[in-house]
């Protein structure tokens, strides 16, 4: 509507009027089809000159009646008469201001997360008290349970929950922390027991980290016992559900995070992976179904740094999924599906030659350990089957003596253990770990053992902690003036807490994993669309060339049922599936300059380039071609990469005008009387950065706007157009600085801008009075 930045958000009433009158005369247009003769008979010939009057009627009828509703002329009229600069943008300083401000935000959350892990490391250090008394602690799932005769149930504990927006708007404490453990770990375990008494010492770090960043979200240790140590805290079930959390109580069961990606990329590097599933005769019912879900645990522990086959093997070697042949698959979860469904289609017979599995899963290890491919890090096979004949030494010492650099793990299926002694020399020979496995209770437990002994060489001899980030995922709740409040886009920074205790024997164990969750919305906003103009757009890919967030990324249909209609692979979704080239080639066919972009930000360049794409609107309806400038930079510190994408011509333009605000002589909430006003919901023009206040909550954009507009009238007031600066990674171990309870923050140049458009728009409101010509 007005020609400073701030336009476009904000709506008068004749402006959405002149919508309305749109709408009226569509459907008008439509009514003809029916009362005209011959309109729509296609044996008729209209004459062409005469539908080609209609549409110019038509046309000129829209175009006088818009620039009336939107009082174009005056309005151009009111612009001239303020000062207006036009300024070309310079694209490469615009990133790496925006790339500055993600990195700031993000080195904000890795040193919260970097804190919780010292101070992990330092509480598994204290001695274990043993007073004669159980010790107590907040179970999530015993907080606030009352029997069917309305008294306390029996070893709950009382906890006051109090409902809070910021997180997922669930009632929660903000003094404690409390634990979440799944079904299948054991409470009354020695280790157990006593990992959830030291780590009750992150408490007060936990609570310190909030009071430093009060946009931190969930904080958490995940112990390699199994429990979760959550903060805020809160019930399990939690108290007062919405919608999104009611499902059947089955589906709200707490599950064994220990093989979720989040914890294993944490406590374990990258790694090649040749799963080996013997497909001989004897490998049928019980057992042929024991292996395959094993298969299926091994698959969930997987992520996109990590890449894998399934061969199976009976008289011969061959690949589960054909068009994984010699080669090892990048385990994203699409491709994750296509060898899940494989397993399905298994069947048993002749005799397994081991010898042949061997030497396959050892060339093709090889071949891509010589030729660069895959993650160049850690390399192991796993073989599942009910018993091999012998040990097949000649192959081990072939391929991999003496430093045996694969890594071998070994699955004995069924309850026959005439191959114990051969399954446990291949594991325990080959720095790998030997279990057996006769029932399905036993699988979880059985393939965690893996990821334990992937995990020592990083603690024997590493001394950084390497810090993981999580693809984007749906969770949580949205909390944003223009959401109703489901699901939102997250993703989740970790690393991992190793154990520092002197043994009598030299151990190399993972305490467990420690990280906070991160709303992409909290990225997003640090890019503000009004500097980007119309039409332009922010996105952030990652070092797989998965995009964190796009316009394009759409991961639900319907946010009313998110959880049920996730598209399945909307956590590994490319670059190049969201940026579409114009081109003459077929659909979604790679395009070298397009592939260029997608390579620079992988590896974390900067550059610029120009491309001709296709950009959908009226909800996918239609299609039309612009040709974009990209800017891409590094967000240092992280696998991101930061890109803009800016239309080329008025797009790399901007209006520069501004109302100021705190010397001006007179109260510029006067512009913005009544009600007959909007902003846009989801752009930052001010807000408390303190989770303490208590006026941080407002029912609409407008009335934040109203507020801090009212607020820089009084004394004293500043702008605080910069946000706080993240401390440097080397001070990770000191405590953090509580922020003021009415800590703020408020985007000067936007503000003022649309105090100007609201000054302009003065008046426009007032209905045009029509001639009748």
């Amino acid at each position: 509507m007005a020609s400073s930045k701030s336009g476009v958000n904000m709506l008068r009433d004749n402006q959405i009027a002149l919508l309305r009158s749109f709408e009226a005369y569509i459907v008008v247009f439509a009514l003809l089809a029916q009362v005209v003769p011959g309109f729509t008979e296609q044996d008729e010939d209209i004459p062409h000159n005469e539908v080609k009057n209609w549409a110019l009627k038509f046309g000129v009828d829209l175009w006088e009646y818009g620039k009336l509703m939107t009082r174009m002329n005056e309005l151009q009229r009111k612009y001239h008469d303020v000062e207006i600069d036009v300024v070309r943008k310079d694209g490469l300083i615009l990133i790496r201001e925006m790339a500055a401000e993600v990195k700031n935000m993000m080195d904000f959350k890795m040193s919260a997360v970097m804190r919780i892990m010292d101070s992990a490391e330092q509480a598994a250090l204290t001695p274990r008290a043993d007073n004669g008394q159980p010790f107590r602690y907040y179970n999530a799932k015993r907080l606030n349970a009352f029997g069917p005769d309305g008294r306390p149930a029996e070893g709950t504990r009382d906890l006051i929950l109090t409902p809070n927006p910021h997180f997922d708007h669930l009632p929660v404490n903000t003094t404690l922390s409390t634990i979440l453990m799944p079904n299948n770990v054991n409470e009354e375990d020695p280790d157990v027991m006593n990992a959830i008494q030291w780590s009750e010492h992150l408490d007060p770090l936990y609570i310190n980290n909030y009071e430093g960043d009060p946009s931190l979200s969930w904080q958490f240790f995940g112990s390699s016992t199994g429990f979760l140590r959550r903060y805020p805290g809160m019930a399990w079930p939690p108290e007062d559900m919405s919608t999104v959390w009611q499902r059947p109580r089955s589906s709200r069961n707490i599950y064994d995070f220990r093989s979720s990606s989040w914890y294993v990329n944490a406590a374990t590097s990258p790694k090649d992976l040749v799963i080996l599933v013997d497909n001989s005769g004897s490998m049928t019912g019980h057992r042929a179904a024991l292996a395959r879900v094993t298969v299926e645990a091994i698959l969930d522990t997987l992520s996109d740094n990590d890449f894998v086959n399934i061969y199976k093997f009976s008289d011969k070697t061959e690949e589960t999924v054909s068009c994984f042949r010699d080669q090892l698959a990048q385990a994203n979860s699409e491709n994750i599906r296509y060898l899940k469904d494989s397993m399905g289609s298994l069947k048993p017979e002749n005799i397994a030659n081991f010898t042949s599995a061997f030497i396959t899963a050892f060339e093709i290890l090889q071949k891509y350990n010589r030729s660069g491919q895959g993650c160049q890090c850690n390399q192991a096979i796993m073989l599942i089957t009910d018993g091999p004949p012998a040990t097949y030494k000649e192959i081990f010492k072939m391929y991999n003596f003496p430093h045996a650099p694969v890594r071998v793990f070994t699955y004995l299926i069924g309850k026959d253990s005439s191959g114990a002694n051969e399954m446990h020399w291949m594991a325990c020979a080959h720095k790998g770990y030997y279990t057996r496995i006769q029932d399905y209770g036993q699988i979880k437990e059985s393939v965690l053992h893996y990821i334990e002994v992937m995990a020592r060489p990083m603690v024997m001899y590493q001394n950084d902690h390497p810090i993981q980030w999580t693809p984007a995922y749906v969770g949580g709740r949205a909390d944003s003036f223009s959401d109703d409040q489901h699901g939102q886009l997250m993703t989740t920074v970790t690393t991992p807490v190793f154990d520092r205790r002197n043994h009598s024997v030299r151990v190399a164990n993972v305490l467990g994993v420690v990280g906070t969750d991160v709303a992409i919305d909290q990225i997003r906003k640090l890019v503000p669309p009004y500097k980007l103009g119309v039409n332009g757009y922010s996105f952030i890919v990652n070092n797989n060339g998965h995009v964190l967030y796009h316009p394009d990324l759409r991961p639900v249909e319907n946010n009313d049922l998110y959880e049920d209609t996730l598209e399945p692979k909307y956590t590994s979704v490319d670059l190049t599936e969201v940026e579409l080239v114009e081109n003459d080639n077929g659909p979604r066919e790679n395009h070298t300059f397009l592939l260029d972009l997608r390579h620079d930000m992988i590896f974390q360049k900067e550059g610029e380039m120009e491309l001709n794409v296709k950009v959908h609107y009226d909800n996918m309806r239609r299609v039309t071609t612009r040709r974009n400038k990209y800017f891409y930079n590094p967000i240092e510190g992280t696998p991101f990469s930061l890109g803009l994408a800016i239309p080329e011509g008025y797009g790399m333009y901007e209006l520069l005008a501004e109302q100021e605000i705190k010397h001006s002589q007179k109260n510029v909430s006067d512009y913005f009387k009544g009600d007959n006003w909007r902003v846009h919901p989801d752009w930052v023009y001010c807000e408390y950065t303190s989770g303490s206040s208590g006026e941080q909550w407002f029912k609409t954009a407008e009335e934040r706007v109203m507020h801090f507009l009212s607020r820089s009238r009084r004394p004293g007031w500043k702008w605080m157009s910069l946000r706080p600066r993240s401390p440097l990674q080397r001070e990770h171990h000191h405590m953090s600085t509580k922020q003021d309870k009415d800590a703020y923050y408020c985007d000067k140049t936007l503000i003022q801008s649309l105090v100007l458009d609201a000054m302009v728009t003065e008046g426009l409101e007032k209905r045009p009075i029509r001639s009748d010509n």
